[in-house]
């Protein structure tokens, strides 16, 4: 990743570039703004950014074209949705396609700024060299290699189906998993209608890694969409086991 990381901004309206101009070179990022698809079809053909930040409601066509566009190529790029939609099945059809989360406008810049952190930080990770991650958060550590899981120092034993899912939520720590998503990774495609069996997963993960299965603190709901590994107070969750 850059040092100081290139984010595309797609986004017809102007108010919020600007918003969004200011706000991200507050943070040091530089920036290349579309609004339109056209436009960003052009801009990435001339170079891949670290990022995008990308609306669906763009005046020529829908946004989602160009999560298509940079999913045949690229499957690490970040891409985050911002958009007004809030409807379940915009966010599920934006995040199958692949983006990796989806904010709704009105939007908290602090929030956005976090989850463009944690995407950039996910991605520097699977773009590095070969060595095996471990993963920690709060209290949780798990050796990706061995399997191992860690709750507080003590191993805590998991099911393959429970460790399969929380492998699946590293793997897009901070990002949105749609039911869909889990369910064909885990049980395959002829299961994807079969909610309840993940919520009953989820439920005994749950009972294994939060303090209060109630109130989770790691894996988050996001409602009739599917689920979240929320990392964000713990900005430091992915490391390499060489220590790097």
């Amino acid at each position: 990743m850059n040092a100081r990381p290139e984010i595309l901004v797609v986004e017809d309206d102007l108010q919020i570039r600007r918003f969004l101009r200011t706000s991200f070179a507050a943070e040091d990022y530089r920036l290349r703004e579309a609004a339109t698809v056209s436009d960003a079809l052009t801009l990435l053909r001339d170079r891949a950014p670290d990022a995008i930040v990308l609306d669906l409601g763009l005046p020529d066509t829908d946004g989602i074209e160009v999560i298509r566009h940079v999913r045949k190529s690229d499957l690490k790029l970040p891409i985050i949705v911002l958009s007004v939609r809030s409807d379940e099945r915009d966010k599920i059809s934006a995040l199958d396609a692949g983006a990796d989360d989806f904010v709704n406008k009105p939007f908290a810049v602090g929030e956005l700024l976090a989850r463009l952190r944690a995407a950039l930080r996910k991605s520097a990770v699977l773009s590095g060299e070969t060595s095996t991650p471990m993963f920690r958060t709060g209290e949780i550590e798990v050796n990706l290699r061995k399997r191992r899981v860690l709750i507080s120092g003590v191993e805590v034993h998991l099911t393959r189906i429970e460790y399969r899912l929380l492998e699946i939520l590293i793997r897009h720590a901070d990002q949105v998993v749609t039911h869909g998503q889990l369910l064909n990774e885990v049980w395959g495609p002829n299961h994807e209608d079969h909610v309840h069996y993940l919520r009953v997963f989820m439920l005994q993960l749950r009972r294994k890694l939060e303090n209060d299965a109630t109130r989770p603190r790691y894996i988050r709901t996001e409602a009739g969409v599917g689920y979240r590994l929320a990392t964000e107070h713990f900005p430091d969750s992915w490391t390499r086991e060489d220590g790097n």
